[in-house]
């Protein structure tokens, strides 16, 4: 009984962040951090060679990210709690079709499906239903849902790499398959529902009282002044729609090369794999209070301020880089990586509905991860064409520190349109 009261008092939005949260945790699957897993074994089982199987990544990640923006488009015609049944499905079956792959092509769609499914759909549907259900405290929601990002990043590998290890590979993928389909589905078909005013409520739980004159599910009018809602065609023509896009794909390239290459790049500082590994948990465990902390830090201060300062993290990083040749370096490093990642992850997903409103979040914000998609595609070839070329890194970390400049001035130019200043 005093359960029941208690689920009562809580405001549903609330189980909403865990739902999203769990969505983004199971994009896992799809994200480079557990493909790295099964490399090795598709080299070692066919003979492939890296080259071969690092180009059809590529290749997969960029066509997956143009498709991305129809994704968005579904999203606002069908609604997240659809999409995420859909999308989660079959994320479930690019697994299991993942366990069976034989030959290069099986491959190569295997790649397309899972980096379309999981690090493109199973992430923007998740930001898109947090946006629904929060104005005021989004940033608040956001950082409890990216919980479920750094609880991924750090549990996959190992999930993965005990699996393949007392298993195989096939095993690997097929466990997670049937994880998708046996907990995350029914979960998201219960649990899911796409903006508060279908429940009777109102965005951060504000109790629906609506003035005289106006139906249920109306928002008050201190929401509607909060947020005006955009089409794409309208934020389209917005300066900032295009800065923001620039302030998307410059980290997802950037930090894409930095963690597929970073085991190379400490090699030849003289550091070992063990330091590399190390660096990479001390980033997310940084991250997450950090993710925390950044949340309450957008409520108070302009979201294109707080991508200014993840540009300028990004500089100092690129700079440690050169110079990370002992292990209290690298701390310093994986320590700031985890700083700038935590603001990133959740300015990102703020800026987007705080700029341009709830309305038409999914086909927006589609955009935006289908730049991060295609950020993500190329980061990783500029650094081993690089290394390839001069045989040291300290070229290609110094040409890199181009993009996040780029991104300052990006920052400086995202200010939050004004609706009327474009009508006519």
């Amino acid at each position: 009984m005093l359960i029941a009261k208690w689920f009562q008092k809580v405001y549903y939005g609330w189980f909403i962040v865990f739902f999203a949260g769990l969505g983004i945790f199971f994009s896992g699957p799809g994200q480079t951090y557990s493909n790295a897993q099964f490399i090795d074994q598709y080299i070692n089982d066919f003979g492939w060679s890296r080259s071969e199987v690092s180009g059809l990544y590529s290749a997969a990640t960029l066509v997956a990210g143009f498709v991305m923006i129809h994704i968005g488009k579904l999203i606002d015609r069908f609604g997240q709690r659809v999409m995420m049944v859909t999308v989660g499905s079959l994320f479930a079956l690019a697994c299991l079709f993942n366990s069976i792959v034989s030959s290069m092509w099986m491959l190569a769609v295997g790649f397309f499906l899972v980096r379309l499914l999981g690090q493109g759909s199973m992430s923007l549907i998740p930001n898109t239903l947090v946006a629904q259900w929060f104005i005021k405290k989004r940033g608040v929601a956001f950082s409890f849902m990216t919980l479920g990002s750094f609880a991924s990043a750090m549990l996959f590998p190992i999930i993965n790499t005990w699996l393949i290890s007392t298993w195989d590979w096939q095993f690997a993928w097929r466990f997670w398959g049937i994880t998708l389909l046996v907990v995350f589905v029914p979960i998201a078909f219960l649990g899911v529902r796409n903006k508060p005013e279908l429940m009777g409520l109102e965005p951060d739980g504000q109790t629906d009282k609506p003035a005289k004159g106006l139906k249920l599910g109306t928002a008050t009018a201190s929401i509607t002044e909060a947020e005006e809602d955009w089409t794409l065609k309208e934020a389209k023509r917005t300066r900032a729609f295009w800065a923001i896009l620039v302030c998307v794909g410059i980290p997802a390239m950037v930090n894409t090369g930095i963690t597929f290459h970073i085991i190379s790049i400490f090699k030849s500082n003289g550091l070992s794999v063990e330091a590399s590994a190390m660096v990479l948990s001390l980033m997310a465990v940084v991250g997450i209070p950090m993710s925390l902390i950044s949340g309450y830090l957008t409520e108070k201060i302009k979201t294109n301020y707080l991508l200014l300062t993840i540009f300028i993290i990004e500089m100092v990083l690129l700079l440690l880089l050169l110079v990370t040749t002992h292990w209290w370096i690298a701390i310093i490093f994986g320590a700031l990586w985890g700083v700038a990642n935590g603001l990133e992850r959740i300015a990102l997903n703020v800026i987007w509905p705080v700029y341009f409103g709830r309305r038409h979040i999914g086909s927006i914000n589609g955009w935006g991860v289908t730049m991060g998609v295609l950020g993500s595609a190329f980061g990783p070839l500029p650094f081993g064409v690089g290394f390839d070329i001069f045989h040291s890194y300290t070229p290609v970390l110094l040409l890199t520190l181009i993009f996040p400049i780029i991104g300052v001035v990006s920052a400086l130019l995202a200010k939050k349109p004004v609706k009327s200043s474009i009508a006519g």
